[in-house]
């Protein structure tokens, strides 16, 4: 992704210095020069996993999941983890209701899984076949997830994937279609919009969230050129990072698609969430991409948790 230069609302021109992540981690001290704004050091928080992905800021700690090793890990900011859950699924993503219970998208058998105290699994809605990806749970308890509509891992066919909604009834009901290749998806602090990254049609497509959960209004959020978005998230100026995995970066845009901010790094970025004291920490999840068929998507062990200090803190969900 080029670094681009825009305007701010002072009209002072920002362009973001790149950070690139060389081997474990390098270290750029924030920079402010005649109105240029550079990115703070980026540190790497966790090493050596797998295909890292969904990253929730939660009760002072990361939580993520390890794609490759079928966990879902919590790590704080001293770089100590613990494996909260064991689920064999991929994708493998998760979410934190609003009374902080954790739900877990077991793809293969087409299940939303809960977390109970005890650490127990049950099952918190029956999803009614295989093939899910992303969730992300708003304010009022609305749960999204996402499913593309054919396997890429098994060379099927395309066919353009769907949103659902999961009720706090446990019912569920397809609210949009017609997303190419669904990812990441947030949800503004107020509950009123719903952002989904389009993947293939690289673009932020957002809906109006309505009074029952439904979506209306779609429109393309953020045109993003070259940027292929994964996982995003949003922050308290309303723009949304976007983490890419072939152009190796993770991007903050404003809406309608002006670049704000690049890091760029040394393999590709799979997703990210803001959190931290204050959420004005910026977390990605990132490793070393083979390809949709390989038998490992990733090279083992390449799977990193990278964090750096941002001047916008988080907002809305995750």
């Amino acid at each position: 992704m080029d670094c681009l230069s825009v305007k701010s609302d002072l009209g002072m021109s920002i362009r973001p210095g790149a950070n690139r992540i060389d081997g474990e981690a390098a270290s750029y001290g924030a920079v402010r020069q005649e109105g240029l704004v550079r990115m703070n050091e980026v540190e790497t928080l966790l090493a050596g996993r797998g295909l890292v992905e969904s990253p929730r800021w939660h009760d002072d700690r990361l939580y993520f999941s390890d794609w490759s090793a079928g966990e879902v890990v919590a790590v704080d900011l001293a770089g100590r983890s613990e494996v909260i859950a064991h689920v064999q699924s991929l994708p493998l993503c998760t979410a934190f209701l609003p009374d902080g219970g954790l739900v877990i998208v077991s793809s293969p058998d087409g299940r939303l899984l809960r977390q109970e105290p005890d650490g127990s699994l049950v099952t918190h809605a029956d999803l009614g076949q295989p093939g899910w990806n992303d969730i992300v749970a708003d304010g009022r308890g609305n749960i999204y997830v996402n499913r593309a509509g054919f396997d890429p891992m098994a060379g099927e066919a395309f066919r353009p994937g769907l949103v659902f909604l999961i009720s706090a009834d446990g019912s569920v009901r397809e609210v949009a279609d017609d997303i190419a290749f669904p990812n990441g998806m947030a949800v503004t602090a107020d509950d009123s919009t719903l952002i989904v990254a389009d993947s293939y049609r690289h673009s932020l497509v957002a809906f109006d969230i309505g009074a029952d959960g439904g979506l209306s209004g779609r429109r393309v959020w953020a045109d993003l050129g070259r940027g292929t978005p994964d996982g995003i998230c949003v922050d308290g100026q309303n723009a949304a990072w976007y983490a890419d995995v072939p152009n190796k970066s993770c991007v903050r845009v404003a809406e309608g698609g002006a670049v704000l901010q690049t890091v760029e790094l040394d393999r590709g970025g799979f997703a990210c969430a803001l959190g931290g004291p204050g959420r004005r920490t910026l977390f990605i999840t990132a490793a070393e991409w083979r390809g949709m068929t390989e038998p490992q998507m990733v090279l083992p062990g390449s799977g990193q948790v990278l964090a750096t200090e941002v001047d916008v803190p988080g907002a809305g969900w995750p």
